[in-house]
């Protein structure tokens, strides 16, 4: 399988990813993800883990009957009750998958799962075996691989072989490894798994505690591996996963090194899908972030400047519009615009799929911007519209907010909501402006909530930049914590539109939960 020269690109930006703190999404944010991850020609896509919620296995059913070309996959550990669960949850997709893990280290098979070797080798295979009543397609992860011993390591693989499995995952599961390392374990595995079988193929699944997850990721390519499970913007719990994107991107750029190797990528999807994950789940990658960053084709030395504008390649090694970053557009759109010229620049920002009531909205949206904004960047029609995709259950809507606030007073704050075709008007004081509209949100809802964190970003430059507002809020002393996005020239009625955005994703969870149980 190693003169495969295709790389399988497995993302897990809904799985792994959603693991990161507070990154958790609701099932129409997945959908909107997955759906881009389709786009981006992405060739397994890991849905969630059926068996850990009501949430997560409805957010993989939904996935798994909307996504066409892209394998859906259930993640599930090596018990009945999860395997069935991953199977149901995909059952309705047009190719599916269950990945199934257990633990093979030796700290693990002692302190977590208190099994002798030959237990957990008797486990895996049973689960390997069920899960193919489900599925044809089966995943199997030496958890912990990277501390594992490789005599074990090829025993228990070759079990599950003969049970089955297709792809063996080597996960380095707290990113201990350096590439050197994961290399020889690559090499000696797959050439053990030639030697058993004419269609299993390792592959890798590295976490970035040491920062080497796509050097860990390249390395394991060049020894072998056939698959890289990967998220975008290196999204993931602790210090995250290899991103999708420098993997790509890498294999592209340097071909000298890596001749012929390939993936199915369309990487004019990359940017796009960067925006969309940080949008939806409120963290942004770091401005110096390779491939993604808002830097990464910033140039601020005059050298620098000097030299890419005489050749592009002096400083740059990849073109922005490799990822879709598109630098040159003739059509400026302002107040004048149509919707015909909108909707070709919203087409050409990727966003293509937008159905009609979406597309009024996002328009409507933008003229009354456009009153008050002189410059509309590309980045503020993409935020118009992506503000609207993410906050499509509106089961109250902020529809006016005046404040009252100065220095030795007391702030208060009057806000108008929307709810079942009713304008309901209240006011609070408060500690601060930000406080007293809180409250006065709680007052006219009558759910109380408290932020847990709160975050503004610009998204364009100048004075008059839109702003865009996340914040994370627990409800009516729940434990989930809800993201929710607002947008507005104005901070405080960005603020006002996100904490509401937030209340309807809890609604929305609770309302889904009732109706499973």
């Amino acid at each position: 399988m190693t003169n495969n020269k295709n790389i399988i690109i497995f993302d897990t930006t809904l799985r792994d990813g959603e693991q990161s703190p507070g990154a958790s999404m609701n099932t129409a944010e997945k959908i909107q993800i997955a759906q881009q991850l389709e786009k981006l020609r992405v060739d397994v896509i890991e849905a969630g883990f059926a068996a850990a919620s009501p949430g997560d296995f409805d957010a993989i059913y939904q996935i798994a009957k909307t996504i066409n070309n892209s394998k859906i996959c259930s993640l599930a550990r090596a018990v009945d009750n999860d395997i069935k669960a991953a199977g149901e949850a995909i059952a309705a997709a047009k190719a599916k998958r269950i990945h199934t893990f257990i633990a093979t280290s030796p700290i693990h098979m002692q302190y977590k799962l208190k099994m002798s070797p030959d237990e957990v080798i008797k486990r895996a295979v049973h689960a390997v075996q069920y899960a193919r009543t489900f599925v044809d397609d089966v995943e199997f992860s030496l958890e912990d691989a990277g501390r594992s011993e490789l005599p074990f390591m090829k025993e228990i693989t070759q079990a599950v072989i003969e049970a089955g499995a297709s792809t063996i995952n080597l996960p380095d599961t707290v990113g201990y490894r350096l590439p050197q390392e994961i290399r020889y374990m690559v090499e000696q595995m797959v050439g053990f798994i030639d030697s058993i079988s004419s269609y299993a193929i390792v592959s890798l699944h590295n976490h970035n505690d040491l920062g080497l997850a796509v050097a860990n990721t390249l390395a394991g390519i060049e020894a072998g591996a056939r698959q890289v499970e990967c998220t975008i913007n290196g999204l993931g719990e602790r210090a995250g996963n290899a991103a999708m994107e420098e993997i790509v991107m890498t294999l592209k750029t340097r071909q000298d090194l890596f001749p012929g190797i390939t993936t199915n990528i369309n990487t004019k999807e990359i940017f796009l899908a960067s925006k969309m994950v940080a949008n939806i789940t409120g963290i942004e990658p770091q401005p110096n972030k390779a491939i993604v960053g808002k830097n990464a084709f910033a140039h601020e030395s005059g050298i620098h400047q000097d030299g890419v504008l005489k050749h592009q390649e002096t400083y740059e090694i990849m073109k922005p519009e490799d990822i879709g970053i598109e630098k040159n557009n003739s059509i400026v759109l302002g107040k004048h615009s149509g919707r015909a010229a909108f909707k070709d620049t919203i087409s050409r920002l990727g966003f293509s799929d937008l159905g009609i009531d979406e597309l009024n909205i996002a328009f409507e949206r933008f003229k009354l911007i456009c009153d008050k904004k002189k410059e509309i960047t590309d980045d503020d029609i993409r935020m118009i519209v992506a503000d609207e995709k993410l906050n499509t259950n509106k089961t109250f809507e902020i529809t006016a907010v005046q404040i009252s606030d100065f220095s030795n007073g007391i702030p208060s704050a009057v806000v108008s909501i929307k709810h079942n075709d009713k304008i309901i008007t209240d006011a609070s004081i408060g500690d601060g402006a930000m406080d007293a509209i809180f409250k006065t949100i709680d007052r006219i809802t009558g759910h109380n909530g408290t932020l847990v964190d709160y975050k503004v970003n610009s998204v364009s430059e100048g004075k008059d930049a839109l702003a865009k507002v996340n914040c994370k809020v627990t409800f009516d002393d729940g434990e989930h914590t809800m993201l929710g996005h607002g947008l507005s020239l104005d901070t405080m009625i960005a603020s006002a539109r996100a904490y509401v955005g937030a209340l309807n994703s809890h609604l929305s969870m609770q309302n889904m939960v009732n109706n499973t149980i």
